[in-house]
């Protein structure tokens, strides 16, 4: 269970390092003429999946709390 847990962690971690990557491109190719709004699009797209997976994970490794 413990080593679930770590693997979800370091996916984690990775995942929010990808994403933080993609806003960083998405931003500096926004600011750079000409823009290829096609490549913004598809970075936007797979940012989106990063962060769906990320709160897929981050749900998985929190306990559910009955209020």
């Amino acid at each position: 269970m413990e080593d679930e847990e770590e693997l979800l962690q370091e996916r984690l971690i990775e995942l929010e390092s990808e994403h933080k990557d993609l806003d960083d491109v998405i931003d500096r190719i926004i600011h750079t003429p000409p823009v290829d709004f096609l490549q913004v699009q598809r970075l936007k797209k797979r940012k989106l999946q990063l962060k769906d997976e990320i709160q897929r994970i981050r749900s998985m490794l929190l306990p559910d709390i009955i209020a």
